[in-house]
């Protein structure tokens, strides 16, 4: 039970924010009393942070999964921006921003092991990259990699990129094209450019 809680809690928060998440609604939505909530959590706060447990290692061991099957880098970039979109319910703020925001404890902790996480993945992504002459041999992969990681991480923020004026879709779509678009090298364009054709 304590997991089940865990996972629809997790799946509210991604949909209705810190705001829309009471115990109440948890109950609610999952047809079981608050005493059976607070069985295993005393606070919001400890199931907010089960929480982003939960989607922490969900995220971390799907992208891990998919760099195991072992694809071309730019497809590879292409197979985790889809992946995380999907979960994180892709029309949605920012669970990071949501964190930082209401709950800036989990955030700190939270931030500290993604950017290592995802350090790890894209400077593996960028080795392999240079190795298979996809992206250019003449780029900084530490800079790169913390370029990738402050964009992806802003690219949801709704003060900057108004719902009105772009859509969830518009924004990944375009913030990979010109990320990969910059490193890559003749042979890397062509392939991305038959991938964002793919995309229409």
């Amino acid at each position: 039970m304590k997991d089940k809680i865990i996972e629809k809690s997790t799946e509210m928060f991604l949909v209705r924010g810190s705001k829309g998440l009471t115990m109440d609604t948890i109950a609610y939505e999952m047809g079981i009393s608050k005493k059976t909530i607070y069985k295993y959590f005393n606070t919001k706060r400890e199931l907010v942070k089960a929480g982003s447990e939960y989607l922490f290692h969900r995220i971390t061991n799907g992208i891990n999964e998919i760099m195991e099957l072992n694809e071309n880098p730019i497809r590879e970039m292409y197979l985790i921006k889809d992946f995380v979109f999907k979960v994180l319910k892709s029309e949605n703020t920012s669970p990071y921003l949501q964190f930082q925001k209401y709950f800036p404890k989990i955030y700190q902790s939270l931030i500290t092991r993604q950017f290592a996480e995802m350090d790890k993945c894209i400077t593996k992504n960028l080795k392999k990259g240079i190795k298979q002459g996809l992206y250019s041999k003449e780029i900084n992969i530490k800079l790169i990699s913390r370029f990738y990681y402050i964009g992806i991480n802003n690219i949801k923020d709704k003060s900057i990129f108004n719902p009105k004026d772009f859509t969830a879709t518009e924004i990944n779509n375009a913030y990979l094209y010109f990320y990969l678009k910059g490193i890559c090298t003749q042979k890397g364009l062509d392939l991305l450019n038959n991938y964002k054709k793919s995309e229409k």
